[in-house]
Parts: C-alpha cells; sequence; structure tokens
C-alpha cells in the first residue's frame, strides 16, 4: 500500500548538475532552473562544447541572471542534485560512469523510451521496466527521481512564458520525491504532484507517446493538466 503525503516547502538554492546538458532537453532545463536561482552546471563529454552552449544561453537572454556554466560529467555529478538528460539509451550508462559521485544524492531521470515507426511513435518498454528504474539500478546507492517526461523542451527553454503544466514525480525514495518536487514548484506555471513510487515511471514515460501524437494531429504542443485535486 502506497501511503505518504507530501508537505510543500521553500527549497534553498543549490547547485545541480545537468547530464547531457548540451542536448535540447537538457539544455533547457539548465537555463530554466538557472532562471530562477539555481546555479546549473552542464555536463558533457565535451566540456568546451558544454562552454558554447552556456555561452550561447546568456547572448540569447541578455539581461537575465543565469547562473551557469559548463564541464565535464563528474563536475555536473558532483552537484547537490544531478539530472540525466542524456537520450533514453544512454540514461543509465551515463549515470553509471558517475555512480561514486551520485551515491546518497538525488538523481532525476528525465529520459523516455520511444521510438518514431513511420507515422507512429511508439513507447518502448525497456527491460527493467521504465528507464528511471533503470538509472536506479545502474547508481543503486543514489536516490532515483522520475519526472519532466510530459515538459517540451521548447516550452522549458523559453524564458518568456511560465511552462503552464503539471509534472508527475515518481520515486522510491520520500527525500527524492520531496526534493524534485520543491524544485519542479520553482518553475512557474509548474504544479508538481507525488504521481507514487518508481514502478509508475512505466506508464507515466509511456505516455509521452500519446502527447507527441497529438502534437502532430493538432500542431501544437499539449501540456498535461490533472483537475480534481484540491491543493
Amino acid at each position: 500500500m502506497w501511503d505518504r503525503e507530501y508537505t510543500s516547502y521553500t527549497v534553498r538554492p543549490m547547485q545541480i548538475g545537468i547530464l547531457g546538458g548540451t542536448g535540447p532537453a537538457g539544455r533547457a532545463l539548465a537555463v530554466r532552473l538557472a532562471s530562477v536561482g539555481f546555479e546549473t552546471v552542464v555536463g558533457s563529454r565535451a566540456a568546451p562544447r558544454a562552454a558554447q552552449i552556456c555561452e550561447g544561453v546568456l547572448a540569447e537572454w541578455p539581461g537575465q541572471d543565469i547562473p551557469q556554466s559548463g564541464a565535464a560529467p563528474p563536475a555536473a555529478a558532483a552537484c547537490e542534485v544531478v539530472v540525466v538528460a542524456t537520450p533514453w539509451d544512454a540514461a543509465a550508462a551515463t549515470a553509471a560512469t558517475v555512480a561514486d559521485e551520485l551515491a546518497g544524492k538525488v538523481v532525476i531521470s528525465m529520459a523516455n523510451a520511444l521510438a518514431k515507426m513511420g507515422r507512429e511513435f511508439q513507447p518502448l518498454i525497456p527491460s527493467r521496466g521504465s528507464i528511471a528504474t533503470a538509472v536506479q539500478a545502474a547508481v543503486p546507492q543514489a536516490l532515483v527521481s522520475a519526472a519532466l517526461q510530459h515538459v517540451p523542451a521548447h516550452d522549458l527553454g523559453d524564458l518568456s512564458q511560465p511552462v503552464d503544466c503539471d509534472v508527475l514525480v515518481c520515486s522510491d525514495h520520500p527525500e527524492a520525491t520531496t526534493t524534485t518536487m520543491a524544485i519542479m514548484d520553482k518553475l512557474p506555471g509548474v504544479r508538481a504532484l507525488d504521481a507514487g513510487p518508481l514502478s509508475c515511471a512505466t506508464p507515466v514515460e509511456a505516455f509521452t507517446a500519446v502527447l507527441l501524437h497529438l502534437n502532430v494531429r493538432y500542431k501544437t504542443r499539449v501540456a498535461v493538466r490533472f483537475t480534481g485535486l484540491d491543493l
């Protein structure tokens, strides 16, 4: 029986590392987190590329206070909280390369396992059920949560607009759930929701295929909002 209650609290400023931070999702999340007061470290195997990404962000948003820097993966993994933002098929392997640095930390997995077959987006079910559970298996001493699977990278990276969506958070670790939700709640327009244990990441990740089909069908970028919650 899953029985717990999330109590909102004000998260303190912290340093957040983004593994795979030069990709669309990682880059967008890094700038959004930095814009609300977190110091972000964009991690990439090509550290000069990460530095270039950070310089480009500053040029794109002049006048914004965006405290971020580029570094190699170990430096990003040394942060207080770490996000795995690599492509889905590299998420667990990337986390495993910095397992020692991630031990005891909250690690947020944001990938979805999807394949495009013709005109269809098909969800793939990894052997462990989800990408988030695969990351947890790769770094067993870390506190892994799944979050941000349904947020378009474009919306995350556009600082001129609020994100305007609910973010489902799944984890087997109450500390990871609480920390992840507090971070998400700092993003303008975002409401974080406790969606249960890490096993629930399987349908959460797979549902992204439905959202992509809606985007194609209606030529838009849909977002998830839940009604009936008295929060």
